[in-house]
């Protein structure tokens, strides 16, 4: 396939924006391992999209492949040295929250942090992630790469904060809110064996209604100069200590 005007090449241009991705069902995952992570763990793959001239892995020889030019996956590809395959993938239906450690990030809108986060959580062996209001799109192509296949992993779920931490609270978990407001630094604070984690907005923080639901406020101690923490970083540290 070479032209740009293809039908099946205008499709998968429209799922760089949420409204068409949210349309179609379907989002593009990218890049060998990217690809391979949604196969392996058993994620809908709708179409192999294979630059000519690459080979095709050997897990892929049983699904659905279109051969396209070089010209073509550039434009379908939303990297800047594409690695010549790509795939389209089905959304799937939220998950439900499982496992007794959660974090829930409320207003995130850099998508390298959030798949970053989500990439820490399953290093961390956090058992879910929820995405609250005003976090960026889960199927943004630059979440997908920053998680490095960890979405395909854990029960990623886009729910509303208010909701899911008075559900959490009822089923017994402890919440904390990362906050330097009246917060106690984490090092003071014992670990319950159900804890969920609220991180927030990279200028803002968290929401004020949403660290009034929680538990407990905490801080991370700085040691040096620096005004704050990423807020990746900040949630790195916070689920180690947790899951320590």
């Amino acid at each position: 396939m070479t032209s740009l005007q293809n039908d099946k090449v205008k499709q998968w241009v429209k799922l760089h924006k949420r409204k068409g991705r949210s349309k179609a069902g379907m989002f593009l995952a990218e890049g060998f391992h990217v690809v391979e992570e949604a196969y392996e763990n058993g994620w809908n793959i709708v179409e192999i999209i294979l630059q000519e001239g690459i080979d095709c892995p050997g897990w892929c020889q049983y699904l659905p492949v279109t051969f396209i030019s070089k010209s073509v996956m550039q434009h379908v590809a939303q990297t800047e040295t594409p690695q010549g395959i790509a795939a389209t993938v089905t959304i799937k239906e939220s998950e439900k929250i499982d496992g007794d450690t959660v974090i829930l990030l409320d207003g995130l809108q850099d998508p390298g942090n959030v798949g970053t986060i989500i990439r820490t959580a399953d290093a961390a062996g956090f058992d879910s992630v929820v995405l609250g209001e005003g976090t960026v799109d889960l199927y943004n192509d630059k979440v997908i790469r920053s998680t490095q296949g960890s979405l395909f992993h854990l029960p990623v779920v886009q729910a509303d904060l208010k909701e899911t931490i008075s559900s959490l609270q009822q089923e017994g978990f402890t919440v904390w809110a990362a906050s330097v407001q009246n917060a106690t630094s984490y090092e003071q604070l014992p670990t319950t064996s159900k804890t969920a984690l609220i991180v927030g907005n990279e200028g803002a923080g968290i929401r004020e209604e949403i660290i009034r639901m929680s538990d407990q406020s905490v801080r991370i101690p700085i040691r040096g100069k620096a005004e704050s923490l990423n807020v990746s970083i900040a949630a790195g540290v916070l689920m180690y200590y947790i899951n320590n």
